[in-house]
């Protein structure tokens, strides 16, 4: 078993301010060790998610983190992302690799089902991704998952596994303990009244806990 727990940003749903955002992205990152930024904005046009890339990849490459898109591998191969992230109800994996190539890093939505992440790693999916695990205001979580599956899932597979859907520095010990590669974590982070850069701290601090309790 692997003994790492990375963290896996998600941008919020709507971002008003771009160059503001981009100042708190650099300091969060700047924090600690983040593996990913997954750019996620609901319902707008394509310009605005064209913009939000544009800012954000810079920060993000130059300390060596992945962006990653969220649902449209259309739009991520022809913004140059790193990878695109695909619901069950988004396009599908099949697709999403033809559209981004063989390099890109494609991860799939599984909800709290085994079977789902079973598919989606024999079809190539680079990371499959289990939630929510506890109540998330960012987006309309259909199922609840249980830690469990993450220890089921590390001791069976190599496919790395997300855990994703209200996830703050106060729960992320547990999910880091169950056997999570990594955390996506968005409110969590940007809504943290000390600053982006203060929760990332503390989030870093409770995955390290979990990991020293990890089987």
């Amino acid at each position: 078993m692997t003994a790492d727990c990375r963290l896996y940003l998600i941008t919020p749903p709507r971002i008003d301010d771009l160059a503001a955002f981009g100042r708190d992205l650099a300091q969060a990152l700047d924090a600690g060790d983040v593996a990913a930024l997954q750019v996620r904005l609901k319902d707008v046009p394509d310009k605005v998610i064209a913009a939000a890339v544009e800012v954000v990849t810079p920060i993000a490459h130059a300390r060596g983190v992945a962006v990653i898109l969220n649902d449209r591998p259309d739009l991520a191969a022809r913004l140059g992302c790193d990878g695109v992230h695909v619901g069950q109800s988004d396009t599908p994996y099949a697709q999403a690799r033809k559209l981004m190539g063989p390099q890109a890093m494609i991860g799939v939505t599984c909800h709290d089902s085994r079977h789902l992440a079973m598919e989606a790693a024999e079809a190539g999916a680079d990371y499959v991704a289990f939630g929510a695990f506890f109540p998330t205001t960012t987006k309309d979580a259909p199922t609840r998952a249980d830690p469990e599956i993450l220890t089921i899932w590390q001791e069976t597979m190599e496919v790395p596994c997300v855990a994703i859907g209200g996830i703050t520095a106060a729960n992320a010990e547990g999910l880091a303990k169950a056997g999570a590669d990594f955390l996506a974590v968005s409110a969590g982070v940007w809504a943290y009244p000390e600053g982006p850069a203060a929760a990332v701290r503390a989030l870093e601090a409770a995955i390290a806990k979990g990991l020293t309790s990890r089987p």
